[in-house]
This record gives C-alpha cells, structure tokens and sequence, in this order.
C-alpha cells in the first residue's frame, strides 16, 4: 500500500486571543480546558507552528517534512516548484466572541519588500452568526491617505468601512490590501495564504493576554492598504446544490468549493496538479483514495488529501454532510 493512500489528519494548533470564546474545543471534540481560544490552525507551515501529523504512520512528522519527503506526490508539481517544502495554505477555525481589530495585510510585493515570504489574501466561510452580527470589508466611500490616518489615530476608522450583516453559509472574499474585521458573535473558517503577517489599524483599546495593550501598525498598514480597491472583494454569491460541487471563488492563491452530501459522491482528482483540503463543518463521511481503505471524518476535522491520489470516494453518515474543498489550480 502507498504511503500517501489515506487522507492525512494532522493536530489542530489551538490560540489563545482576547477576543476568543469558547465554542472551537467542542466542536472539534478535544478536550482542551483552554479558555478563550479565538482559532484553531488545522492545517499551517508558518514558522513556529507548523502542523504535526495526529495519526497513522507518520504520526509526529511535521507537514514541511512531509513535504520534504513526499515532494510533488503530496502537493503537487507546480505547488512544490513555487513553494518548495512550505505548504502554501492556512486553514483555520475562528470563534469571535467580541470584535477583532481592525486590520489589513499587505500584498505579496510589499510583503517581499518587507521580508516576509508573501502577503495575506484570505476567504472567510461562516458557518454560525448571531441574528445582529456583522463582518467589516472595504471603505464604503473613496478615502485618503490623510484622512486614513485621522481617522486611524481618533477610534473613527470604522465608520467608513462597509458594514455586512451575515448569516450561516455566507461567503467573504478579502484580498491583500482591504481594511477587514470580524466582528462579534461570528464563528468561520477562514483559507488564506500562508502568512501570520497582520497590521492593526485599531483595536478599541484592548489589552492582549498578556495584559498589555496590542501594538498598532498605522504607518506599515497605510503602506498595505489598496486605496483603490474600494470594490474589490466583499460578500460572494454562489449557487448550491446538493451533491455537487459548488464553486465559491477561484483566485491565484486558492480554488475553494462547498459540498454538501445526501448521496455518495467520487471526486475524480486525476487531472487536479494539486493537494486537495476538505473541511468538514457539519455531519460525518468516509472518504478512500483510489479504492483503498476509507478513513472517517467529523465534523470539525480537516484533512489533506496528496496529490498523487486519482479519486476521492465520499460517503455520507447518518445520511448527510458538508464540507469545503480547497486547492490550487
């Protein structure tokens, strides 16, 4: 048998913030008593947090080692040539109990002026909502470099970013450059370049779990921020069906689609020159790669299925179930 003929599973990354709560330890069923923890890192190769295999043969090697190992088997051929042995995606679990700051991240240029191995554009997937709650995403009116900073130093940021009331299965797509936050009473997954690199623009005066105020980063987040894109990104309409793939966005970074299954479904993976993430967010399914044994997800759990692998057989339990898909085209 393959090395890489089972999906792999890998230790959720577990962090601590102020604006965290508490609903990621039960719905990932761990048994953590970890109070306010804000995201889950299920699948990421950022430096200091990379991702450690949970289980099978493997189980204890990290996801860069892997990769190191398994090459363009695991995450395919044009994936390995750009991205050598760093996984290119992020995949997380946010709760929100209260406001996060408000924020931008800098494109994959300015990000390479200023170090880091590129920028952050990211997709957010909600998955629950209070009736009032809401997401920040863009300016609602041109703005100035000048009254940016203005309003960034007098606590007024928020009045000029669009304001998205939200509900369960509702889609944002944030590319690099857009002034965001995630507001209050929002629980998502969250699919974004592999990058921890966030400038806050104000952040209600908060003290961090340190006790300390959280620094600011006004100046780098005006040298990040697309002053032009004013209707760039935002909330994404996309059609559903049931046991069919429903594409939600396709940009450079990431290819992501919702399933939702009453009925077993075979991906056929062939012609995919990719790695494909599933993200399992409500019901359970089995899943073998190429007619091998099925392993069982739940949801909550996230999985990484190698490049190598042809097809994909999905079937639901207790009769359904639903799940993003992400890859690379």
């Amino acid at each position: 048998m393959s090395p890489l003929s089972k999906p792999i599973k890998f230790r959720p990354i577990l962090k601590q913030t102020p604006w965290g709560g508490n609903r990621i330890v039960p719905f990932k069923h761990m048994n953590d008593a970890i109070d306010h923890i804000g995201e889950s890192w299920d699948i990421s190769s950022v430096n200091d947090n990379i991702s450690i295999v949970a289980e099978g043969v493997y189980a204890g090697t990290t996801l860069n080692d892997m990769i190191s190992r398994f090459q363009a088997d695991l995450v395919g051929h044009k994936v390995y040539a750009k991205n050598g042995n760093r996984f290119p995606l992020l995949i997380k679990f946010i709760d929100a109990h209260n406001d996060l700051s408000i924020q931008v991240h800098p494109n994959d240029k300015i990000a390479g002026n200023q170090g880091y191995s590129n920028g952050k554009t990211e997709l957010w997937y909600v998955l629950d909502a209070k009736p009032d709650a809401s997401l920040l995403c863009g300016f609602n009116k041109e703005v100035t470099k000048d009254e940016y900073r203005s309003r960034a130093c007098d606590g007024t940021i928020c009045d000029i970013i669009k304001r998205f009331p939200v509900k369960e299965n509702d889609c944002f797509f944030i590319p690099a450059g857009q002034v965001h936050a995630i507001c209050s009473g929002i629980f998502l997954i969250e699919i974004q370049q592999t990058s921890d690199t966030t400038y806050r623009i104000f952040d209600y005066n908060r003290k961090g779990i340190d006790g300390k105020l959280r620094p600011l980063h006004i100046n780098e987040a005006e040298q990040a921020i697309d002053f032009n894109g004013k209707d760039k990104g935002g909330k994404i309409d996309y059609d559903f069906l049931l046991n069919h793939r429903n594409e939600i966005v396709k940009c450079p970074y990431f290819t992501t689609s919702s399933y939702g299954l009453t009925l077993p479904l075979t991906i056929p993976l062939k012609t995919v020159d990719s790695f494909v993430i599933l993200i399992a967010y409500s019901g359970c399914f089995t899943i073998s790669l190429d007619h091998n044994e099925p392993m069982q997800v739940n949801a909550g759990e996230t999985i990484l299925i190698p490049a190598s692998a042809a097809s994909a057989h999905i079937v639901p339990i207790d009769n359904s179930c639903h799940f993003l898909s992400v890859h690379i085209d």
